[in-house]
């Protein structure tokens, strides 16, 4: 009897939301790659060993790998939606765009288990890499961000998940693997606690307290909510998965969230991104910018589990050479028959979209 193929096993991408988390950006430096690519064959081996003290923890470990980087790593195809971080530049905001090869995503209910896996990681990258980024991430109160609302309500559950998150047979070399996009956001919370909670809630579009959304007839055109939600003139909703974090320093006075939307195509999450930074009529943009400021904001492919541990040979030793991969890189970023044509939305110049 013939045995079916075995389905991906996916990184724990789907894991639930913990109460800690660490997000480490960085970039690789020349010659840095053969200790890059050790450490993600060996990925899964140190999150064992670290969550295995502490099963209770649930620690996981997500690696992303960047447009930039990807022929430096790997020889042969790439995954068809990689690409940089495209800047978007509106009439009032803007969503930089900042360098990233790899992003480790760390998550527990312990922040000892996600710093000394962290530790652990940096300590085998060191000299491969620049940490680009560090940010230690917690969860605040009922899972509100600090401007104190609610934050992931519309995440899909289960199958829905799967289904939002996972490439499929669009991409058959890489099905099981994601597409995640991350933004640093700071907030002005001086400016944003002189609001009536009133005006707060018409800014975001939920009730502050209760986390229901407003009626349409109430939601502002420029609220959060509102340009955030992906809906086809069909009815289909495109959704992500966030997981993003409040951090800050309170003696710097630094307060923000940390966006991180996962999805099955970067379309999606570009397509709210940027609505929010360039708007939709009649809403020139998403009024929650007036307060948060975007300072990062980069995009990487997640391979499966299996991809990790076996990868292919690194450049100039597979069939494609380093040329090949190079040449078929961002010129097969987003093309226009992979993109989602979401509505008659046009996904131009932008390269996430997604809410903080």
């Amino acid at each position: 009897m013939a045995r079916l193929p075995e389905e991906p096993v996916p990184q724990p991408v789907l894991s639930p939301v913990t109460s800690a988390a660490i997000f480490l950006v960085v970039t690789v430096d020349p010659g840095g790659e053969p200790g890059v690519r050790k450490l993600l064959s060996d990925l899964a081996g140190l999150q064992r060993a670290f969550g295995f003290r502490a099963t209770s923890g649930m620690l996981s470990c997500v690696a992303g790998i960047g447009s930039q980087v990807w022929g430096r790593l790997f020889a042969g195809p790439r995954p068809a939606e990689l690409h940089t971080f495209r800047e978007l530049v509106g009439a009032r905001h803007r969503a930089v765009s900042t360098p990233g090869d790899l992003l480790l995503h760390i998550r527990a209910e312990r922040l000892d288990l996600c710093f000394g896996l962290a530790a652990e990681i940096m300590e085998r990258l060191q000299g491969a890499v620049t940490v680009r980024d560090e940010v230690h991430g917690f969860m605040y109160f009922d899972m509100r961000d600090l401007l104190g609302f609610v934050d992931g309500t519309e995440n899909p559950v289960g199958r829905a998940a799967s289904a939002a998150v996972l490439v499929g047979d669009e991409d058959p070399q890489f099905a099981g693997g994601s597409y995640v996009i991350v933004q640093k956001y700071l907030h002005d919370l001086q400016a944003w606690n002189a609001l009536p909670v009133e005006a707060q809630e018409m800014v975001v579009g939920r009730s502050k307290l209760s986390d229901i959304e407003l009626d349409d007839e109430v939601k502002p055109a420029d609220s959060h909510v509102a340009l955030t939600t992906v809906v086809d003139p069909d009815g289909t909703k495109h959704e992500i998965l966030r997981d993003n974090m409040p951090f800050g320093s309170v003696g710097q006075g630094e307060f923000g969230t940390y966006f991180i939307g996962y999805a099955r195509t970067p379309a999606v999450t570009e397509t709210m991104l940027e609505r929010m930074f360039l708007g939709e009529p009649p809403a020139s943009h998403d009024r929650i910018l007036d307060f948060s400021t975007a300072v990062t904001g980069s995009l990487f492919y997640v391979p499966t589990a299996d991809f990790l541990d076996n990868p292919p040979d690194p450049p100039g030793t597979g069939a494609y050479s380093e040329a090949h991969t190079a040449t078929v890189s961002d010129a097969r970023a987003r093309p226009s028959d992979v993109s989602l044509r979401i509505g008659d939305m046009k996904a131009s110049t932008a390269d996430e979209q997604s809410a903080p």
